[in-house]
Order: structure tokens, then C-alpha cells, then sequence
């Protein structure tokens, strides 16, 4: 049976050098953030992901603030915390998962605080350039908040 649309497997075209997902774990202490910002950054160089310069510092905004999260707010329940980068034709996604059941809201800008803004800093990067992100439940009660953005700017 051949669904209307469709691509016959044999005729589908091979996936980019650079596509793929890869997942990693790290543990939650403060270390952790520039080290999963490091290995993100030479995961995509290594793979020659063909990501725009201003989308990939971006990504790494999203990567420090993710994990800077889910270690304070997350590491009590969560003493590990799992990265996934995936990569298709032409976006990027980047996700962090704990097992602390709370899920954080995006604050809304107050300038008398110092912090706290984080998700919305992720929530402004992503739609900026054009991307998308979320928090979803897992299985095991924890949470994953992702993001994902074209390689890609949006064309203006």
C-alpha cells in the first residue's frame, strides 16, 4: 500500500552527512553548563553542520540556559541530566531532560531582578530566529524543554 505523497523508500533522498541525534548525559553541578556549551559546539563543528554563525551562538545561549536551569532549579531530583542534540536537512534541536516534575513558566522582563528570565531569553532567541521550543512530560515524571531553529535565518 503506497500512502498518497509519499517517497518510495528506495527513492527517498540519503540524510545530510550531519544528520542525526546524539544524545549524552552530564552530571548537575555548575560545571556541567560550559561543558555541555563546549561539547554541543564541537559536535556541530566536527559533523560540518552547515548552521548560520549568529543561529549557532544562539544555540549556545539555549544550551547554557537549559542546563543552568535544570541544575539549579532540578539537580535535588535530578542528580543527572540528559542532552540530545538532532540535526535534520535544515534545523537543529536541542533538548535537556530532568527528573524534577516542575514545570517552569517563561517570567515576564521585571528589571528590578537579576535573574529568572532564562526561559524567556530561550523563548525569544527561538522565535527570532524562526524556530520553535516547549516542555513536555516524560514517561518517568520528569520534563524535557527543547528548542529548535533553522540553520538557517528566516528570510526578511
Amino acid at each position: 500500500m503506497e500512502v498518497r505523497g509519499s517517497v518510495p523508500h528506495d527513492q527517498a533522498p540519503a540524510p545530510g552527512p550531519y544528520e542525526g541525534v546524539w544524545r549524552f548525559t552530564a552530571p548537575a553541578v555548575d560545571s556541567s553548563v560550559p561543558q555541555v556549551r563546549h561539547g554541543v559546539r564541537a559536535l556541530v563543528a566536527d559533523l560540518a553542520v552547515p548552521i548560520d554563525e549568529d543561529i549557532l551562538y544562539g544555540l549556545l545561549v539555549i544550551v547554557s540556559e537549559l542546563v543552568t536551569n535544570a541544575v539549579k532549579h532540578a539537580a535535588v531530583l535530578s542528580p543527572e541530566l540528559g542532552v540530545e542534540v538532532a540535526v535534520g536537512p535544515d534545523w537543529i534541536r536541542v533538548a535537556v531532560e530532568d527528573q524534577h516534575p516542575y514545570r517552569p513558566k517563561a517570567l515576564e522582563t521585571d528589571h528590578g531582578r537579576t535573574g529568572g528570565r532564562g526561559l524567556l531569553l530561550v523563548k525569544t532567541i527561538t522565535t527570532e530566529a524562526g524556530g520553535s521550543c516547549d516542555i513536555a512530560q516524560t514517561a518517568t515524571g520528569g520534563k524535557v524543554i527543547w528548542a529548535a531553529l533553522p540553520l538557517r535565518p528566516p528570510a526578511r
